[in-house]
């Protein structure tokens, strides 16, 4: 009897082991019950779930709780592993396979979340569901910088408008300028003809100046 348990023992710490390296190279562990599923129905469900970089795994209760207690996660987690027990390990957004994992359970009632590890945080079935209503971070990252793009639009557009409109005023400003400037310069050249006209012709030279020495 103790030579059995001796070797039961190393298999035991080798399995807790095996998972906990299985936990540390995920970032969030959704958990559901499975029984009454039929096979092709977990492949299914696994597949659906690879889509999301997702693994579903079965796991002995026992030993995923020890695992986790051993990581540091909190001990909330332990009332979910009772009975057949299943884990989805979470790579990528954690919402959307909570998603994948709500709506494949509203489809095959068999299939029942019990709950959930978020970001290290216990969750229980209905924060679970809720959790999988939410925007994933790429659709939240894409309205924010819909929502930041839109006044940026807006101010180029209000730039490029006032440029154009004082582009538009300078250039109307320039004109009268030019305008007034030539018609200085020809009144200037007028008046400056006269004295020339007058001096061209001496007061000796003009028909009076005849008269009187005739």
């Amino acid at each position: 009897m103790a030579m059995r348990a001796s070797k039961v023992q190393p298999i035991k710490t080798e399995a807790i082991g095996s998972l906990k390296t299985q936990i540390n190279a995920n970032k969030d562990f959704i958990f559901a019950e499975y029984r009454g599923l039929t096979v092709e129905q977990i492949s299914a469900l696994r597949k659906q779930l690879r889509e999301k970089n997702a693994q579903f795994h079965v796991v002995k209760n026992n030993f995923a709780r020890i695992a986790f207690e051993e990581l540091g996660f909190p001990k909330d987690v332990e009332p979910v592993l009772l009975g057949p027990t299943g884990v989805a390990f979470t790579k990528g957004e954690a919402n959307e396979v909570a998603k994948v994992l709500v709506d494949f359970a509203r489809e095959v009632p068999s299939l029942k979340v019990k709950g959930g590890l978020i970001d290290k945080a216990f969750m229980d079935a209905k924060s679970i569901e809720a959790f999988s209503r939410l925007p994933s971070r790429n659709v939240l990252i894409s309205m924010f910088m819909a929502g930041l793009k839109s006044p940026i639009q807006k101010l180029v557009y209000t730039l490029v408008a006032y440029q154009e409109k004082r582009a538009a005023e300078g250039g109307a400003s320039t004109a009268g300028i030019a305008s007034t400037a030539g018609g200085a310069s020809t009144a200037g050249d007028v008046a400056e003809s006269a004295p020339v006209a007058e001096a061209a012709s001496p007061a000796g030279d003009s028909p009076a100046s005849e008269a009187a020495q005739a």
